[in-house]
């Protein structure tokens, strides 16, 4: 059936223009834009208020349907964009198309239209409107690389050695980096430079995870961190592993607690305190204990000590022999 009110038959009609309202009321994603050709800058003859809304169309990854997908959010005031008129000649349902990035060259001016009316956007002046992590203009780096710069950790002591926070990998080179940054300053990184291929995903606080170009990952938390398994965790590290805690290290287990290792050196520049609920049974090859301080032992019932080869005990001018009252199941105590 002919009808001549049919997009793409009763002609085609497109056009440029500006975001000056992204508050839609029925929240489906509509924006209001100022449109080249067709409306005014007046802002007295034509308020925002006045300018048509907009849909927004979505890429094939997203579906547009349930909320599945991409939201049609990303446009901001300020935002130049590109569109079509569904309905023809009547243009009275505008869609967009995409936006258009540029270089703007003066900031906002909230009085008149074809402007952001919150005099937020753009940010930069005489740069393009493509990420400066994107770019890597030496001259004008993005303000994250500063930051984590400002913040990365040096002269972490660990067990018997030091280490400190890896450098940021971040080499980008224009146009491999792809970037997506939000409006609050979350940022994703998929860089694809040559020799220097990171992934990278930074909260604004800083927190963030970078997989580095040689597949080693740096994770950084500013804040506290919680880790939830339903079920089991297994842990395999081929190399060494260092955990320096500045803090208290507390650990927990509800049933046994293993513990394998060729040996194990315990360092403690203070107290060691045990507190044992059932028994507590020792073998060993050889034990030795050097105590340069007093040793006091209670024993609330029997001590029974088997010893089965020779004991040698110094005993000190006045001190006694306690040794010699221990039950000896066969060998010789020796002062």
């Amino acid at each position: 059936m002919y009808n001549e009110n049919f997009m793409g038959i009763n002609g085609f009609f497109w056009f440029t223009g500006l975001v000056e309202d992204r508050q839609d009321p029925l929240k489906a994603g509509r924006v209001k834009v100022r449109i080249v050709g067709s409306h005014t800058a007046d802002k007295i003859k034509l308020p925002t208020s006045e300018l048509p809304w907009c849909l927004v169309m979505l890429p094939v990854t997203a579906s547009g349907v349930s909320g599945i997908g991409q939201s049609a959010t990303g446009l901001l005031e300020g935002s130049w964009v590109f569109g079509f008129y569904r309905d023809g000649v009547f243009k009275q349902e505008p869609c967009i198309l995409g936006s258009l990035p540029g270089r703007p060259t003066q900031g906002s001016n909230s009085s008149q239209g074809f402007f952001d009316p919150n005099g937020v956007y753009p940010k930069y002046i005489n740069e393009p409107d493509v990420n400066r992590l994107a770019v890597n203009n030496g001259e004008k780096p993005h303000p994250s690389l500063a930051t984590d710069a400002a913040n990365r950790i040096t002269s972490i002591q660990a067990y018997n050695s030091a280490w400190e926070q890896p450098n940021s990998s971040y080499a980008a080179v224009y146009p491999f980096n792809h970037v997506y940054e939000s409006e609050s300053g979350h940022i994703v990184e998929f860089d694809d430079t040559k020799d220097h291929e990171r992934i990278h995903i930074r909260h604004r606080s800083g927190t963030s995870i970078e997989l580095r170009p040689n597949g080693d990952q740096l994770t950084v938390i500013r804040g506290n961190s919680y880790l939830i398994i339903d079920q089991d965790n297994k842990v395999y590290i081929q190399g060494n592993s260092d955990v320096t805690v500045q803090g208290n290290a507390n650990v927990k287990a509800g049933s046994d607690a293993n513990v394998l290792a060729q040996n194990i050196n315990m360092i403690t520049t203070g107290d060691l305190n045990m507190n044992i609920g059932g028994k507590l049974n020792i073998t060993a090859g050889s034990l030795t204990e050097n105590i340069a301080g007093e040793t006091n032992l209670t024993y609330e019932g029997d001590l029974h000590t088997n010893i089965k080869a020779d004991t040698y005990t110094n005993k000190a001018a006045g001190g006694t022999d306690y040794a010699s009252t221990a039950t000896r199941e066969s060998g010789t105590i020796t002062e």
